[in-house]
């Protein structure tokens, strides 16, 4: 890499955006840390689909079966092929997911379009796990409260950021990589995401700790146009126990 791409990604590293995975340790790929006097060992350069760890149906009636079979199964796993497929022969084989969408830039279609993709929605799994806390607590309630004042006001930006996007994208919430401790609710259009630094604006990016896909596959079949009544009811199925794990 070029060295004001170097520096990019070790500032960002410092801060923990990049240095504390967010879910390259659930989905594959990359390679392990070096340690002490040793070189990595390299493991598999291909990404694979992550089980979703819950039933189709588990979240009904916010998200439908039918809907999950289609989104996970064939949406994700279109993703995961295309982005094996990107990879091939290309510089990034080989590294972990949140160093590639560090590094990719607005003419890297393949790495972008698909390297966004998959992160995503791996994510969007994770967060969505049945189970867990039904409300902010410890650290990530304290933040919460700094930046929003409660949780219902945090819902409120996360839907209005969710409602206000054009076509498909992705409403998130972030941690600030120059501050830890402030929270803060973007939107980002197609696969893009907050952690694609030469691609998204400054203001978005940062460390996503939870994702809204807003996508018309992600809810269409149960809710049509409604757009709103989805996020809505998505945001009473987020488990925060697996939010609050995505912090640094």
């Amino acid at each position: 890499m070029d060295k004001r791409t170097f520096l990019k990604v070790s500032s960002f590293a410092g801060a923990g955006i990049i240095a504390t995975p967010l879910v390259s340790t659930l989905i594959g790929c990359g390679q392990t840390p070096e340690a002490e006097g040793h070189t990595a060992t390299p493991v598999p350069t291909t990404f694979s689909l992550p089980e979703l760890g819950f039933a189709h149906d588990a979240l009904e009636p916010s998200i439908d079966a039918q809907t999950m079979r289609i989104h996970h199964g064939k949406h994700h796993a279109g993703y995961v092929r295309k982005l094996n497929a990107a990879l091939e022969g290309h510089a990034l084989q080989g590294q972990p997911l949140e160093t590639i969408l560090a590094q990719i830039g607005n003419a890297d279609t393949g790495l972008r379009n698909n390297g966004g993709g998959h992160f995503n929605h791996a994510m969007f799994w994770k967060i969505l796990t049945p189970g867990g806390e039904k409300a902010p607590s410890g650290l990530l309630a304290q933040r919460v409260e700094k930046a929003f004042g409660n949780q219902a006001n945090m819902n409120a930006a996360l839907t209005q950021a969710a409602g206000k996007r054009f076509g498909s994208g992705w409403a998130w919430l972030v941690q600030d990589h120059n501050d830890p401790e402030r929270l803060f609710v973007t939107s980002t259009a197609n696969q893009d995401n907050p952690l694609m630094t030469n691609i998204t604006d400054a203001a978005s990016q940062g460390r996503p700790i939870l994702g809204i896909d807003v996508w018309e596959h992600a809810y269409y079949l149960n809710y049509q146009n409604r757009r709103g009544d989805y996020v809505s009811a998505l945001l009473d199925r987020v488990n925060w126990t697996a939010v609050s794990g995505l912090m640094a």
